[in-house]
């Protein structure tokens, strides 16, 4: 917790206008309430981490698990939030058919495509989106639609596995504004 807390005084110090907390480990709930109280500065998270990690193993995380995390960092006072809204299982479709060479390089978009393969299932963020501008509303959370399938090299970029997400990202974005929500893409 003192190490977590000294990278938020660090970052405040030297100028950082927001901060992210990508914990994986510990008591997530716990740090992320000590990280709220104490940063003078705008707060991120990544709520799939908290959905996954409180499981045995990650794959055994429910729809009701990964919602009730971006309502629970909102309540916390999380100021925005990235969630894995674009990737679908055709974005997955694509990008098995193009032979990426780093696949997935998100780790929130990892472990979306993972449970979305054991499952044979479509992304239940893509699909509750509706849910998620509730929570965003209900809170004034903004989100940040996390791009998945983003390239990790020069082979993959602006292939049509990313293209793709970004076409929903960006259907996503306008979909938040019209609701009052403010979004942005990773």
């Amino acid at each position: 917790m003192e190490e977590e807390l000294e990278k938020v005084y660090m970052a405040a110090k030297y100028g950082a206008d927001t901060i992210m907390d990508l914990s994986t480990g510990g008591n997530l709930d716990e740090i992320r309430q000590a990280i709220v109280k104490h940063s003078p500065v705008v707060l991120g998270s990544v709520p799939i981490y908290t959905a996954a990690a409180k499981q045995k193993h990650f794959i055994q995380m429910t729809e009701k698990d990964i919602f009730d995390a971006i309502e629970l960092h909102a309540k916390h006072g999380i100021d925005y939030v990235t969630v894995h809204t674009g990737i679908t299982r055709k974005g997955l479709q694509l990008m098995n058919e193009q032979g990426r060479i780093t696949d997935v390089v998100s780790r929130g978009g990892g472990l979306l495509a993972a449970w979305m393969t054991h499952y044979n299932r479509e992304n239940p963020l893509y699909e509750g989106f509706e849910q998620i501008i509730e929570i965003a509303q209900k809170y004034e959370l903004t989100l940040s639609l996390g791009d998945s399938l983003r390239p990790g090299c020069l082979h993959d970029a602006t292939d049509n596995a990313q293209l793709s997400e970004l076409k929903i990202l960006g259907e996503q974005h306008r979909l938040a504004l019209k609701q009052n929500v403010q979004s942005m893409i990773e």
